[in-house]
């Protein structure tokens, strides 16, 4: 049984997939695909900017708690497993964040 939220969250949206688009939002997001998806996390990850600049704590918790929510709807939608970023991240736990991201500079040969 997946006891974190996100799991959580991730089960209950992936449970959507195919539903009733008139009665689920989230059935909604899905239908519509992963460019509609991934607007959606463009629009929340830029109000989770403006209430970070803002300082508003309680507003940047909501705001990142909506950005998650899309987040798991766009993996969804675009047949990637949370279980795939979570593994992303555990082999990066450890590594320097530099280091790391040199690494993937390397491997996509365009220095970014």
């Amino acid at each position: 049984m997946n006891d974190h939220i996100l799991d959580r969250l991730a089960a209950t949206v992936a449970s959507r997939k195919g539903a009733d688009a008139g009665t689920s939002y989230t059935a909604k997001l899905l239908a519509a695909g992963p460019v509609k998806s991934a607007q959606k996390v463009g629009e929340e990850a830029v109000e989770v900017v403006i209430e970070a600049a803002r300082g508003d704590g309680d507003a940047l918790a909501s705001e990142s708690a909506d950005l998650l929510y899309h987040l798991l709807v766009l993996w969804t939608a675009a047949g990637v497993a949370p279980e795939t970023v979570w593994a992303k991240l555990e082999a990066r736990q450890g590594v320097s964040g530099l280091t790391e991201k040199a690494a993937r500079a390397t491997s996509k040969g365009d220095g970014e």
